[in-house]
């Protein structure tokens, strides 16, 4: 079977979920991750059964609220925003749910969210993949200076999970070799964000094959592999200010996510 192929909803911000739908219908994506996050649409679930069904685009996966920017989106505790995600992807037929892992200073979530994702993985059937991240530049800090916002690091295989994200603008930006990662990842790997970066220490989301990723080399593996998950475009966008350069820029990273995966 082909491997599907979605856009997240986060590729045309600042553009709201409805527009991630039409643009996946327009340009032939197998899917879309929604991004829940302000967009009041992206947190209710009849809304998005209804643009699934407007559009014949089926949501491949959920990204949980999990940025700095989406704290208060549904709860202000983070498990509570978890187990909604969870039952949110349940509801809408959804196969993975993509989580990042805690904050440091989440620290009951935290020391609890390994036996969470566990839990809700083993009563729903429902992948909670969790994503590898990148160090950033504390506020007021040297040019060089990087530290960790996540527990225990950015790499959620030191802690080991049965099933991960991978991240190439978050590998780009923390200088982390992708097929590497993918390897230690293994079987757990069943899903991928694709996108690209440069290396320079921030979250770019370039397109594919516009930077210094490994992109095209880890899809043959993917492909050559049996890969059973899914990839999901999550670029950047928003410097694109009209419809027509937007779907050029999807447009392209559909183009080289097929070509690469022998489809």
């Amino acid at each position: 079977m082909a491997i599907p192929v979605g856009l997240s909803t986060a590729s045309v911000w600042p553009l709201r979920a409805q527009a991630g739908f039409e643009m996946a219908a327009d340009l032939g994506y197998d899917g879309v991750e929604v991004m829940v996050w302000a967009d009041p649409v992206s947190q209710d679930v009849a809304a998005l059964r209804k643009l699934a069904r407007a559009t014949g685009v089926p949501i491949l996966s959920i990204h949980s609220p999990s940025l700095l920017i989406t704290q208060r989106v549904w709860s202000p505790d983070p498990e509570v925003r978890l187990r909604r995600s969870v039952r949110a992807a349940q509801e809408l037929e959804a196969r993975t749910v993509v989580v990042h892992p805690p904050f440091r200073w989440q620290r009951r979530y935290g020391e609890a969210f390994a036996d969470l994702v566990a839990e809700l993985e083993y009563d729903t059937g429902v992948a909670v993949a969790v994503e590898n991240m990148f160090k950033v530049r504390p506020p007021g800090a040297g040019r060089n200076s990087r530290v960790s916002a996540f527990r225990p690091s950015i790499d959620p295989t030191d802690v080991g999970y049965a099933n991960y994200t991978l991240d190439l603008s978050h590998t780009a930006a923390a200088g982390m070799d992708a097929l590497e990662l993918a390897e230690r990842m293994g079987a757990g790997l069943t899903h991928v964000h694709l996108a690209d970066g440069t290396g320079l220490p921030k979250d770019q989301h370039l397109v594919p094959g516009h930077g210094t990723q490994p992109c095209a080399e880890l899809l043959e593996r993917l492909a050559a592999d049996g890969f059973g998950g899914q990839v999901v475009l999550e670029v950047n966008t928003r410097g694109a200010a009209q419809r027509a350069r937007r779907a050029k820029l999807l447009a392209e990273s559909l183009l080289f996510a097929r070509l690469h995966l022998g489809q």
